[in-house]
């Protein structure tokens, strides 16, 4: 009996410590600018100083460059109806573009957005983001896949929060050597250690998108980026805004 109170001690400690170590943010808008409310945004990222943006849903996917201040679209990439546009990223001179259920990866010309060649591949993508050397990829599970840029398998990590997986993992970005991720459906953001995939913190979004700009297109929070100064930027499916915003420590 003493044994086993002696175990339950430990595992209770144990269970404290990670509630301790967890650190927990919250947001607060910086600035807002304008978001094209048509934009099903799958994937949000900042290449030499441009934002580019896929977007999702079947006869609507394309790839974008626009314009932050704004919202316009500088360049659009339409997609055949038979793609659902999921997550993208450059990496080297390339710009990479997931697609849904239909096994089958894009590589474009990053600066011309010419087509370059595709590649079979085997999950449904959904998020993408570099850490400059390699290409990290998330499938709606718990799980985070590091791919070479010819998308061979480097390493997989899963996703614990104090022990428990984190599932549907969706939009990507690398961030200060960690991967942020949010939890699809949610308002919730994870901050993942790449080496470990332990959650680090979380980050509530709640109430970023106020209740009067809301309509009934309007989707899930979806799209996190950040550009060449560290400025943080959220949006999500079909909203009328893009936000830079910054973390605000949640006090326990």
């Amino acid at each position: 009996m003493r044994r086993l109170l002696l175990i339950l001690c430990m595992f209770l400690c144990t269970l404290s410590c990670k509630a301790e170590t967890l650190k927990r943010y919250r947001v607060e808008v910086v600035k807002e600018y304008t978001h094209d409310t048509g934009a099903y945004t799958q994937g949000l990222f900042f290449h030499a100083g441009q934002l580019y943006e896929s977007t999702g849903q079947y006869g609507e996917s394309s790839m974008r460059k626009v314009d932050l201040q704004t919202g316009r679209t500088l360049r659009k990439l339409d997609f055949s109806r038979k793609y659902f546009a999921e997550g993208s990223v450059v990496l080297g001179d390339n710009l990479y573009i997931l697609t849904w259920t239909n096994r089958v990866a894009f590589v474009y010309d990053a600066s011309t957005m010419e087509y370059k060649q595709s590649y079979s591949y085997p999950r449904e993508g959904w998020g993408l983001t570099t850490d400059g050397k390699q290409l990290i990829a998330s499938d709606g599970s718990s799980r985070i896949y590091f791919l070479s840029p010819e998308f061979k398998l480097q390493k997989t990590i899963n996703v614990v929060l104090n022990g428990r997986p984190v599932r549907y993992l969706n939009e990507l970005e690398w961030i200060g050597g960690k991967i942020w991720a949010n939890v699809y459906t949610t308002d919730i953001l994870v901050i993942i250690n790449p080496s470990n995939g332990q959650v680090e913190a979380t980050v509530d979004c709640g109430g970023l998108l106020p209740d009067r700009l809301r309509r009934p297109e309007t989707d899930v929070l979806n799209g996190i980026a950040v550009d060449d100064s560290g400025r943080i930027f959220l949006t999500g499916k079909n909203w009328p805004r893009l936000y830079e915003v910054k973390l605000v420590p949640v006090k326990k």
